[in-house]
């Protein structure tokens, strides 16, 4: 009888607080980044980058406490070639079962102008600063930013010089995303084979979208030996984002015969993980988004749907039920009782403790008074709403009136409780969101810009719920809100005011240096 060979085990690296949360307004809180970074340990991540340590003393709190509480995956931080940042960074993580350093310095010809080191001068840095990494931790991750476009010759020479120096995971970052799946494959192949002890350490892969290859390039550099995939949820990522967790975890699993790898991922836990990234950082996953978009396992055309019904084989590829999609939509109504609703929050993947549970039910049964039915996106974009809805929030909104139409002025009438005291106006403007927002800026004064004001209807109907996002920036600091209502304005105010809330707390963090505000640190 033939043995069965084990496959290859790829492990999964999450950067979704790290890397992810570099994208323009996605910064999240402190309390959302450890609930982020438990349902990632309890997924089967094998390490979460937890964040940039001496970024600002949020990111080192952060990192910290996600050290201290995690009991499965590896946490690691980030760190810049020097001393200062990977001392800070063991100070973070040091407390985890299993802590990881990653220190990182440019090596392209672009990026080696940065710091303005010659070739020696940065071989020479990299000796010493991953030397120093591995003194303090026996897991240490290094990387050559830019990668991809820094010449063969050197870039085999810097990375034998940090596998020397200690370094037991090489990550090969594709910064801007601009390579090629061949390129992605043979880079990493070129390196095996010309570094002396290559085959000593694991070889990492981390792609960004710019190009709409990261998943195709990160799978390339798996085939050709790369052993590590640095991925986020939905594909967070600065500017087109990051290879997408979601997409390289179920491309093994369904096409397992040509790419014969295995992960340690709970793939039933993908959309709920999904949907909690997408509620905390602001960021909407668009319909038509592989795996996890709300479109991935619809059918609108006649032919699909004929097929599907009678053989769901032909037009799907994997099970909804294998990401942790639930096999029906059963409406629900303001018959239902608390028991059912925690259970269907349950079968979504929404674990709720009583206090909780109890505040969503207030608002599932007032939700069930305006709306005929309730359905599972309506009750997703309730639990999201009510994780914005912070008693301690510094604005709060508690009372809008707005008056619109074809004649008159429209007119907007707030209350916002402004530091625990109720503050009141009127407001006009050239609609009602407008004269809404003129309402809260005349009661909480602000040099914040409006970049981003968006809406999507959760649910089909005129009495669907509308889930507004709004961006703001101000000096430099962009801050994402959300927010879902029935009434359109009414979420558009309490999305802005969620905004407003998150750049209050950012203006809280202060960076230990001022540099850090200006060296980019993007892979």
């Amino acid at each position: 009888m033939t043995q069965k060979t084990a496959q290859p085990r790829v492990l999964i690296f999450d950067t979704t607080l790290r890397d992810g949360e570099q994208s323009p307004g996605a910064t999240m809180t402190h309390d959302e980044k450890l609930e982020i970074a438990g349902l990632l340990d309890e997924m089967g991540v094998d390490i979460i980058e937890a964040g940039f340590p001496i970024a600002s003393e949020g990111d080192f709190a952060a990192v910290s406490a996600i050290a201290k509480r995690s009991r499965n995956s590896t946490i690691c931080g980030l760190a810049r070639a020097n001393f200062k940042d990977i001392d800070r960074c063991w100070e973070a993580v040091k407390h985890a079962r299993s802590p990881r350093i990653h220190t990182f310095i440019g090596t392209s010809p672009l990026h080696r102008a940065i710091p303005n080191l010659d070739m020696d001068q940065m071989a020479e840095r990299i000796h010493e600063t991953v030397t120093h990494a591995r003194n303090l931790c026996d897991n240490v991750q290094w990387s050559p930013m830019d990668a991809t476009r820094t010449e063969h010759d050197y870039l085999c020479r810097t990375v034998e010089i940090a596998i020397k120096a200690g370094a037991t995971t090489i990550n090969i970052p594709d910064t801007v995303g601009y390579t090629y799946p061949f390129e992605s494959a043979k880079l990493i192949a070129m390196l095996l084979e010309r570094v002396p002890n290559a085959d000593k350490v694991t070889f990492a892969t981390h792609c960004h979208n710019d190009l709409g290859m990261a998943t195709a390039n990160a799978l390339a550099a798996v085939e050709a030996g790369a052993r590590q995939i640095e991925c986020t949820i939905n594909g967070l990522g600065e500017r087109a984002g990051n290879t997408a967790l979601e997409e390289v975890v179920m491309a093994m699993r369904v096409r397992n015969d040509i790419l014969p790898y295995q992960t340690g991922i709970d793939t039933s836990k993908i959309m709920n993980l999904s949907r909690r990234v997408s509620s905390v950082s602001g960021f909407a996953v668009q319909f038509n988004k592989a795996i996890v978009g709300k479109n991935a396992f619809l059918h609108e055309s006649g032919i699909h749907q004929d097929g599907v019904l009678k053989n769901v084989q032909t037009f799907e590829i994997m099970r909804p039920e294998d990401i942790g999609l639930t096999a029906t939509n059963i409406a629900m109504g303001k018959h239902s009782g608390r028991a059912a609703l925690r259970s269907k929050l349950k079968e979504l993947g929404f674990e709720l403790a009583d206090n909780q549970l109890n505040d969503v039910f207030v608002r599932f049964k007032a939700l069930a008074d305006r709306k005929k039915e309730v359905y599972d996106e309506d009750l997703i974009a309730l639990v999201a709403d009510e994780a914005t809805s912070d008693d301690n929030n510094h604005l709060q909104v508690k009372r809008l009136r707005v008056v619109c139409g074809t004649e008159g002025p429209r007119e907007a009438e707030l209350t916002l409780v402004i530091g625990g005291v109720d503050s009141s106006t009127d407001a006009t403007g050239d609609g009602p969101v407008d004269a809404a927002f003129n309402a809260v800026n005349m009661l909480y004064a602000h040099n914040a810009k409006l970049q981003l004001y968006q809406v999507h209807a959760v649910t089909e109907g005129t009495d669907a719920q509308a889930t507004v996002s709004v961006r703001l920036e101000e000096d430099g600091r962009i801050a994402t809100g959300t927010s879902a209502d029935t009434d359109t304005v009414v979420a558009s105010v309490k999305a802005y005011v969620h905004a407003l809330n998150r750049l209050i707390q950012r203006r809280m963090k202060s960076a230990p240096d001022s540099d850090v505000k200006t060296v980019s640190y993007k892979q």
